[in-house]
């Protein structure tokens, strides 16, 4: 099955509002194993908004609105849509209902009761948190046309409440897949590696970067979602064994879970001091539910004088070798496990520019140390004068970096390879 978006909304063409909505969708349609091969963004525009739709019905079988459901004048969505499949809007006596209760106490006007005017024969899908129910609805030709709200608190629980299984149950089948994360490996590196497999026809092997790292995906489709993961189960297996070490997980959600995860199951603590990340490893690992039961602390320690009092760098390493070395990354983790009385410290000093690089340390230059307190690692980032990233990457890809030397000595591997 073919599929494309039209996100509709004046506020997204000017920059006011993010469009979130159509990742989102896409992120829904590619874990259907539909194929998503068009995404537009058109205005509260009747004309334009008919246009776009009569275009995209012509080259896809799928096509998924969001936004321009609400009671004001400018919400012409479904009105457009109706007009364009031929089907007058009727009311729906469930979703007037709802919106009535959603009101009851307060005043509800005819705008808003006007959400309930649906077109007919349509397939009805409530808002659980809205007024705007959303709806599937047919052409003459047999294409479908799903409406979604526009505000992602609404559509995300429309869609997989109610749109995705609708989708499952239409095309009879099932998908699965699964993640292979891998850190320390490019893209276009790792799809050398398994090119043999990214050509499959199911499943399907595909290379995606994301944020410093990537991800291999395994998709099949089949009867049942058992039948559909035994067929990526050996696919999955192979790619693992060819990419070796640098995969930190499988079907898991981050870095940072894995971490967490690995430490729970040891009965094991970390402690981080920071630097040029600001507490990003901390952050990190404390957005993970459960994290208290190995985090012992976070210390964002910029200033010499706090590397010093603090985590008892010695003066005479800042003063030697400066703030940015191997050798105060090295004290800065002993600093900090001591200090916490944790299993394991991490210590991260670096340049994270825009300013501050020099020719001998030139912004992006970072050196993570790790500690289990006997043996103390320390691994060099950037150094050399390369096109400058920004602010934002040389911090995430550092406390990443920092995440996967505590993954791999948790695995049994060397910190710093």
């Amino acid at each position: 099955m073919n599929a494309e978006i039209i996100s509709v909304g004046t506020e997204l063409l000017l920059g006011h509002t993010v469009n979130t909505d159509a990742t989102i969708v896409a992120q829904a349609l590619s874990e259907l194993g539909i194929n998503l091969l068009y995404a537009c963004t058109v205005g509260d525009n009747a004309g334009r908004l008919k246009s776009a739709l009569e275009q995209a019905l012509q080259r896809s079988d799928l096509v998924i609105t969001t936004g321009g459901l609400g009671p004001t004048k400018d919400d012409l969505t479904k009105e457009t849509i109706a007009e364009t499949v031929g089907k007058p809007l009727v009311e729906d006596a469930d979703s007037l209902e709802r919106i009535k209760q959603y009101f009851k106490g307060r005043y509800c006007s005819e705008n808003q009761l006007k959400q309930a005017l649906l077109p007919q024969g349509c397939t009805v899908l409530p808002n659980d948190v809205g007024t705007a129910p959303g709806c599937v609805v047919s052409d003459r030709q047999g294409k479908r046309i799903i409406m979604l709200p526009g505000p992602p608190a609404e559509l995300t629980p429309m869609l997989y409440r109610y749109a995705v299984p609708f989708l499952q149950q239409a095309e009879q089948s099932a998908i699965y897949s699964d993640h292979i994360h891998v850190f320390g490996k490019g893209e276009g590196a790792v799809a050398e590696e398994i090119a043999a497999y990214l050509d499959g026809a199911n499943p399907t092997a595909a290379t995606y970067a994301k944020d410093g790292e990537m991800f291999v995906r395994v998709t099949a489709k089949a009867k049942t979602k058992q039948e559909a993961e035994a067929l990526c189960r050996p696919v999955t297996k192979e790619i693992v064994a060819i990419l070796g070490d640098v995969v930190y997980g499988v079907n898991t959600d981050s870095l940072e879970q894995t971490v967490v995860n690995a430490l729970k199951s040891r009965g094991e603590t970390v402690a981080a001091a920071e630097s040029c990340t600001g507490g990003l490893v901390s952050k990190r690992l404390t957005d993970i539910a459960g994290a208290s039961a190995v985090f012992e602390m976070g210390a964002c320690t910029y200033s010499n004088r706090i590397k010093h009092k603090l985590l008892h760098v010695p003066q005479e390493l800042l003063e030697q070798y400066g703030a940015v070395s191997e050798q105060v990354a090295k004290a800065m983790a002993q600093g900090v496990r001591k200090t916490a009385g944790s299993t394991y410290g991490i210590g991260i000093t670096g340049i994270a520019g825009p300013g501050g690089g020099t020719a001998e340390k030139p912004v992006g230059l970072v050196y993570i140390g790790f500690t289990n307190g006997t043996e103390t690692w320390v691994k060099k980032l950037g150094g050399v004068q390369t096109a400058e990233r920004s602010r934002e990457y040389y911090r995430m890809i550092s406390a990443s970096a920092a995440l996967n030397m505590l993954r791999r000595y948790l695995q049994g591997l060397d910190p710093v390879t």
